[in-house]
């Protein structure tokens, strides 16, 4: 009872909150803004598929290495100022692929890009953590969250639009003015002052959040299939209603985050881990069986439910993990594993796919999301060997 009468006391909302949530959701809309119309660029500059493929590729790397330097550089600078560093390399980055006169300038520049990013993805999640109080902090991440879900939603019609409409030069002044507002509110975020730890080092794997990273790899390699080659599927299949279904994905993601971050705080990751696994199970196997919209858009709803409630539960899972001064190393080593399912899952679903039928495709992902509630399920039986309360009880 006093558990609960402790998290009815502590306050989500501030403005520092909702400054680093929007903030956060303006930096990936103009990531997913660039991601259908950086392959134009990139043919308009006389560059081909292999390109296209480099273009994106490159941007995955950057971020990827720069992120176990992240605990290092908190250790020596502020949090704040080093999230706005990587807000501020990504609006010049935007802003600069105008200047792109050849793919390898665009190289250039998006490898640049790709370590802003990574930097203020990391400093986001550590930053947004330390806001929240420690009591509601899944249901926190959970709203955090919803920024990213909409831009992931939104980010590319808007992109589309806004070239289709103008072009390459009101597109990326446009994403690097997006950016810039998003430097303003980051500059506005107060947070406590911070302790300097010594003897810093770098982290490529920050081994207590190893097991639930690979749950997330996991979960970016199903993610993938929707990602990647949903719009070539839903071709295949006559549906024509390709951004109502994403829409319905970050409209259900949005509605289960209301949800599962207080059941997260209350009952521990279980709560969430095991229903989203069998909503994203059941979610795939509708996109597997679809014949008409309505089924397509049910699938939309349920796997929407599974990663909407699944990520941000591993995430603030993650963090509760590590020490405060280590969220750092936590997050990088988070994002890094859902990046890789990400960029490792689009490799091996397109071989599946191009090798079978996008059909087949789809009963692997389902297969993966099997795995993830299997090796979870294994790993409460071992806990619970070992602790007679389980981990139904462990918000760790």
């Amino acid at each position: 009872m006093n558990n609960e009468a402790a998290i009815q006391k502590a306050k989500v909302w501030s403005l520092s909150f909702i400054f680093i949530t929007l903030a956060n959701a303006f930096v990936f809309m103009v990531f997913e803004m660039m991601l259908p119309t950086l392959p134009l660029l990139v043919t308009a500059i006389g560059g081909g598929v292999e390109q296209v493929g480099l273009v994106t590729g490159v941007f995955m790397v950057s971020a990827i290495a720069i992120r176990p330097f992240a605990g290092v550089l908190a250790k020596k600078f502020d949090k704040k100022y080093l999230l706005i560093l990587g807000i501020v390399i990504s609006a010049l980055s935007t802003g600069a692929y105008y200047l792109s006169s050849s793919v390898t300038i665009l190289l250039l520049i998006r490898l640049i890009h790709g370590a802003g990013f990574g930097l203020a993805t990391t400093y986001f999640a550590t930053i947004a953590a330390e806001i929240v109080p420690k009591e509601r902090r899944g249901e926190g991440i959970g709203y955090f969250g919803v920024g990213e879900t909409v831009a992931v939603s939104v980010g590319p019609m808007i992109g589309v639009a806004t070239l289709e409409m103008y072009d390459f030069q009101k597109l990326f002044l446009g994403g690097m003015s997006i950016l810039f507002l998003a430097v303003i509110m980051a500059i506005c975020i107060k947070r406590k002052k911070q302790e300097i730890e010594e003897h810093a080092e770098v982290k490529v794997l920050e081994k207590r959040v190893l097991f639930p990273s690979l749950l997330t790899l996991l979960m970016g390699i199903s993610a993938s299939g929707i990602m990647s080659f949903f719009s070539l599927y839903a071709i295949e299949k006559g549906f024509q209603y390709v951004g109502w279904f994403f829409f319905v994905i970050a409209a259900a993601s949005f509605f289960i985050r209301l949800i599962s971050g207080k059941l997260f705080d209350t009952y521990g990751p279980t709560a969430i881990l095991i229903p989203g696994s069998l909503c994203s199970i059941a979610g795939f196997f509708l996109l597997y069986n679809a014949q008409t919209s309505t089924g397509f858009l049910a699938a939309a709803v349920l796997y929407g439910f599974g990663f909407g409630s699944i990520f941000p539960a591993i995430q603030t899972w993650c963090i509760n993990l590590v020490e405060e001064h280590e969220h750092e190393n936590a997050m990088a080593t988070f994002f890094n594993f859902f990046d890789l399912g990400i960029g490792g899952g689009s490799l091996l679903l397109g071989v599946i796919a191009s090798s079978y039928s996008y059909e087949k495709m789809y009963i692997i992902t389902m297969l993966i999301y099997a795995l993830f509630l299997l090796l979870y399920t294994i790993s409460i039986y071992k806990k619970s060997s070992v602790n007679k309360r389980g981990i139904l009880s462990d918000k760790r």
